[in-house]
């Protein structure tokens, strides 16, 4: 089970990718993202259906992580789409209508923050309820999709830990583009890509470590970071980690904090023969 699933995220991170690094429209990035993820959804939906878990162990290890996972990233989307193509002329308009969607999420989060609490702290005395088939609650179940109405794929909260997950995605989108609006409502970096991308030749990490210095020293202005990252990795022709929470902690722990901006520094000295 662990070797299809991990094959079928990194099979879908690729075509994602690509999608999210293309310089078509939110809306049809959205689209097509959704079209991809829907099938990919039915293939996890075909297989887990055919297949028998060892132990409620790893049953509950499906249903808690690794469906929520993909189940999350189609809520996502879906939602961006609906999102943007409902999105009104005007800027206050704008700022009114994506405020409203960040309000609706943090109602949403508000309602069930007992659940939250329990997913987020790692909590597991209530797993069997939450997680395993069988064990249905009408309260708990009927939040999932309609039309994955399923007993043999899904258990009382698998769907809610999804939401979560997309929530918080979403949260992130909707805070950029509402930063976005502040400055007269100029999308920078929507548009104008370079017609003739330059593809980065060091490591990711590398290429990391010089976005978050740009990002610190405000070297572009108000950008909001994930925009920053969009735009790079566009221009640069790569894909890097979308979690930047999780790739500056990486960066912080490293011994040598900075070691890409030093060989930076060093290489310059040397060209100019003070090194």
């Amino acid at each position: 089970m662990i070797h299809f699933t991990s094959q079928l995220k990194k099979e879908i991170d690729a075509k994602i990718g690509q999608i999210e690094c293309s310089e078509i429209s939110m809306i049809n990035k959205s689209l097509e993202a959704s079209h991809i993820l829907t099938e990919v959804f039915n293939q996890l939906k075909i297989f887990i259906l055919s297949y028998t878990f060892k132990d409620e162990e790893e049953e509950v290890l499906f249903f808690k992580e690794i469906k929520p996972r993909f189940c999350s990233r189609l809520i996502y989307y879906r939602k961006i789409y609906n999102i943007e193509i409902n999105r009104p002329a005007g800027i206050e308009k704008q700022r009114e209508y994506l405020c409203e969607m960040l309000n609706d999420i943090n109602r949403y989060n508000c309602k069930r923050l007992d659940f939250i609490r329990y997913y987020r702290s790692s909590s597991s005395h209530l797993d069997s309820l939450y997680f395993l088939r069988g064990q249905t609650n009408a309260e708990q179940y009927l939040e999932t999709f309609r039309h994955e109405f399923d007993l043999n794929f899904s258990t009382n909260c698998d769907f809610k830990v999804a939401k979560i997950l997309a929530n918080d995605m979403l949260s992130a989108y909707l805070m950029d583009e509402i930063e976005l609006l502040k400055d007269n409502g100029i999308k920078i970096f929507t548009n104008g890509f370079p017609a003739t991308k330059i593809t980065w030749m060091g490591s990711k990490a590398e290429l990391q470590e010089q976005i978050f210095s740009w990002d610190c020293a405000g070297i572009f202005g108000k950008v909001p970071q994930t925009q920053l990252f969009d735009y790079i990795q566009n221009v640069f022709n790569i894909q890097l980690d979308r979690n930047l929470s999780r790739s500056f902690d990486d960066l912080k722990i490293r011994n040598t904090p900075t070691p890409f901006l030093d060989k930076l520094r060093n290489a310059l000295l040397r060209r100019m023969g003070r090194k």
